[in-house]
């Protein structure tokens, strides 16, 4: 008995260190695999030291990850690398760089990465490539100038969509409010317009609840949730957490949009198209069989969704931007008042013909969009072929980040970089002045599309509150500058008290 006991302890204890020397051996296989796999290559472009697995995941604050991103070029240059979990991943800083990268070497960085969690959310413009992109982009830009976009046959538009917010404001009668939702739906409405032929009242349900998914979505597509999901695709698959939140609200979105699409094709006449939904679903048809041809009915409600989000989120939270940094500074909120009183007046309407002869209110809203920095680390790019950049050699189909917060806030650009100074955008005389470091659309091919149209509606909109209304924080309240982190970085909400102007 003592001699079956014994064996039996040796055996035990021959399997248990048999396991453990498996395990052991194990780890070690995944950890070399790892490191082999993801060495950087030669003449790679430096980055920080890297954790096994999840590499540079936890070397930035998920939180103030442009700011992180930023600082990270103080010690690792303005061309630096980053490996999150298993996709590596360039970040260019500075605005001379990023105009080499995106300007005189245009061609090479105007992909966009194949990201799982785009691929399944199935949003097509603003992440396709090659025929598609190229396709659907002179498509949509054609169609929506057609229907006035980015062009002064839009004000009409824009300024009777102010009347319908001011009757909304006026009812609060000084009193705080949260203007977060209604800006998103006097911006939206305008998108609204163009792409489904008509407006939506701010009490519809199914509009507020929409504008308030498409927010949501891009605050998780910003998160470490999405690196995570990009990094292990088949993995976070099949795990529960916020990216399953984000896929369900761009399916419920694009339910949404295809049920704007199915009420079009019964009242569609091809002769004389209403609106970018009529004009999308005409080109359906007339390219229908042919080889290359990429339009068909998930491409178009793609599409809708891509300008539909950027149209409304980017506008509107530099807007609510711009109401706090008028009641911050009220000095400079009473001298746009004083320009706009000698110009336009209080009884008119202001026009896109007044802006030249406004130069500071322009500033001001310039310094509004430098300091909002609403896109802090833009869309990621993607090289088409392998690269040479300021000396290091970027591979082909390598994720590229090109850091516009280090661009708008670049000391060798600004005078004043981190201070709100509209005298950034004028010269000695008081005349606007526009800087080649400006570009919180980007540049190159890759420029926002809705670019003219947004500044268009910052600055009727932007007047036209800045001629009715004062804005001031309630008593006893101070305005914090302080944002969430997403794709896009809106203010932290608050309520703010709009004072009508005597007239």
């Amino acid at each position: 008995c003592l001699l079956l006991n014994l064996l039996l302890s040796v055996y035990i204890s021959y399997v248990y260190w048999d396991i453990k020397s498996l395990l052991v051996f194990f780890v070690v296989f995944i950890l070399t695999a790892d490191y082999v796999k993801n060495k950087r290559p030669v003449n790679f472009p430096p980055g920080p030291r890297m954790f096994p697995i999840v590499g540079n995941i936890f070397s930035v604050d998920r939180k103030k990850m442009h700011e992180s991103i930023t600082e990270l070029a103080q010690t690792y240059g303005d061309v630096y690398s980053l490996r999150i979990g298993q996709r590596w991943m360039v970040v260019i800083n500075g605005f001379e760089v990023l105009k080499e990268a995106l300007i005189t070497q245009g061609d090479s960085f105007a992909d966009r990465p194949d990201l799982p969690l785009q691929v399944d959310m199935f949003q097509q413009l603003a992440f396709s490539n090659g025929n598609l992109w190229k396709q659907q982009r002179r498509f949509t830009l054609s169609t929506l100038k057609y229907f006035g976009f980015g062009k002064r046959s839009l004000e009409p538009v824009i300024l009777e969509e102010f009347t319908h917010i001011t009757k909304v404001i006026r009812g609060y009668k000084g009193k705080p409010f949260n203007p977060h939702i209604f800006l998103n739906n006097i911006v939206s409405n305008i998108i609204c317009l163009l792409v489904f032929g008509h407006r939506f009242e701010y009490d519809d349900e199914k509009f507020k609840k929409i504008t308030k998914l498409f927010e949501k979505g891009l605050q998780l597509e910003g998160s470490i949730w999405t690196q995570l999901y990009d990094s292990f695709p088949k993995l976070m698959r099949c795990l529960p957490g916020p990216h399953q939140t984000a896929l369900n609200i761009w399916k419920n979105s694009k339910n949404f949009i295809h049920t704007k699409v199915e009420d079009h094709k019964q009242n569609l006449d091809p002769s004389d198209p209403r609106d970018y939904i009529d004009c999308y679903l005409n080109e359906i048809q007339m390219t229908k069989g042919q080889a290359d041809s990429t339009f068909d009915e998930d491409n178009l409600v793609a599409c809708v969704l891509d300008l539909f989000v950027p149209g409304t989120e980017t506008t509107a939270t530099t807007l609510r931007w711009a109401f706090l940094y008028m009641a911050k500074y009220p000095e400079i909120q009473e001298k746009v008042q004083a320009e706009i009183d000698l110009v336009i007046g209080l009884s008119r309407q202001p026009s896109m013909e007044d802006r030249v002869n406004m130069p500071y209110t322009d500033a001001v809203i310039h310094e509004i969009m430098r300091m909002a920095n609403i896109v802090p680390l833009n869309l990621p790019h993607a090289t088409s072929r392998e690269v040479q950049l300021r000396g290091y050699t970027i591979p082909k189909g390598m994720t590229v980040i090109t850091n516009l917060t280090s661009v708008l806030f670049d000391k060798n650009e600004w005078e004043t970089p981190h201070t709100f100074n509209p005298g950034h955008f004028l010269n000695e005389e008081g005349k606007f002045v526009k800087r080649a470091a400006f570009i919180p659309f980007s540049a190159g091919k890759r420029v926002c599309l809705g670019e003219n149209l947004a500044r268009m509606e910052l600055f009727l909109f932007f007047t036209s509150f800045m001629q009715h209304y004062t804005f001031a924080m309630p008593a006893g309240v101070k305005p914090v500058l302080d944002y969430s982190f997403g794709l896009i970085l809106p203010p932290l909400d608050y309520e703010i008290c709009a004072i009508p102007r005597q007239k």
